[in-house]
């Protein structure tokens, strides 16, 4: 399987968590930037040949702000250097302010047949805490345009471990959401990184019993109401995963595509600075070396609830996987039962491991990592 991502680099505002790479942009520097996106494609059109892909996924940023026509424009970009399967999956990001239904149309129309969009929370006075600019009625509207455009698979995004939040609020907006009868939700812990204005300002999130209760709490909570958890912080009704981050998470190829997007392809992983500028100058991506060894491949997989399975290590690695996964399996032996769901051909956390998937992750990966 084959997948291509496309970083949006472009926001209206900076909300003060995130460390993703946006900015501001006039028109003309969109125009630019579609541009460019499109030469950057063509290098690859001959190495590509007879691969079809398989997912196709706009990010961002805001990916919305290039407007439904840029949007469309790109994507006819694709379809008409490369193969894409009939059956692909395409995501267009989007922030519910400022899309009606006539974008929906417009973009579903050009074949975007997937969309995620961020609730974050039900009350307002999380999304003002959040630097969010939209209002939970916006969100509803917003989903009540997608589905009149045509839309019939959307995912929205919920967050946990605010300052001051609770299993009530957050049983609110899971209800909130899950009310909007979305195929796919995904529900992330709020983290302070480095270098973003929610650093500077030394925001305090819950300790880790607080959010860890508040997690196991979500996973129980979407269960009841239709959502299986299917990987660490994601949620759908049967058959509606993201096909695009699975991708990721099996270990599959992807190029990206934009300022700040990595890829792994031919078992190396490149990926453009975070330098906006030098994309539009036409630099290109930069060597990250090789990828896709059995460590990583068994990491990826192990955020799955599927969990990583003999088989696949097999299939994937030979017989090298099969001894690789049967050294997993004896390190296994030490890691509690409430942690680890553990057979003689298959491995998976439990949601209370997945709180702690890092320091489990090293004690069976060890040297792998």
């Amino acid at each position: 399987m084959l997948g291509l991502y496309f970083h949006v680099p472009f926001c209206q505002s900076k909300c003060p968590y995130c460390d993703f790479y946006s900015r501001p942009a006039s028109p003309e520097v969109m125009d630019a930037y579609v541009h460019s996106l499109l030469a950057s494609l063509s290098p690859w059109v001959g190495k590509l040949q007879g691969r079809e892909l398989a997912t196709v996924y706009f990010g961002g940023g805001t990916p919305n702000l290039l407007g439904a026509h840029r949007l469309g424009t790109i994507l006819q970009g694709v379809k008409e250097q490369f193969s894409l399967s009939p059956t692909a999956e395409i995501t267009l990001e989007a922030n519910p302010t400022h899309v009606d239904r006539q974008f929906f149309e417009e973009v579903r129309a050009a074949g975007f047949n997937r969309l995620s969009m961020g609730l974050q929370s039900a009350h307002q006075e999380e999304l003002r805490f959040l630097g969010r600019t939209h209002s939970p009625q916006d969100v509803v509207r917003a989903v009540e345009n997608a589905r009149a455009g045509g839309f019939r698979n959307i995912s929205l995004d919920l967050m946990l471990g605010l300052p001051g939040g609770s299993r009530k609020l957050l049983g609110e907006s899971i209800a909130f959401g899950a009310g909007l009868e979305v195929e796919h939700l995904s529900s992330y812990i709020l983290k302070v990184e480095p270098g973003t204005p929610f650093a500077a300002r030394h925001v305090t999130v819950p300790d880790d019993d607080e959010t860890s209760s508040q997690y196991l709490f979500a996973v129980e909570e979407l269960a009841k109401r239709g959502y299986a958890q299917y990987e660490i912080s994601n949620f759908s009704r049967p058959g509606m995963e993201s096909r695009h981050n699975l991708l990721y998470w099996r270990g599959e190829e992807y190029l990206g595509f934009g300022p700040a997007a990595h890829s792994f392809f031919g078992g190396r992983r490149f990926y453009y600075p975070r330098d906006l500028e030098g994309f539009l100058q036409g630099n290109a991506p930069v060597d990250d070396g090789p990828g896709g060894d059995f460590g990583e491949f068994a990491m990826l997989n192990l955020r799955l609830t599927r969990g990583l399975r003999r088989e696949d290590c097999l299939l994937k690695f030979g017989e090298e996987g099969g001894e690789g996964f049967d050294r997993l399996l004896e390190n296994a032996r030490t890691c509690p039962s409430t942690l680890l769901n553990r057979q003689e051909d298959w491995l998976s956390f439990t949601p209370e491991g997945f709180l702690v998937s890092n320091a489990l992750l090293v004690r069976l990966l060890g040297e792998e990592l």
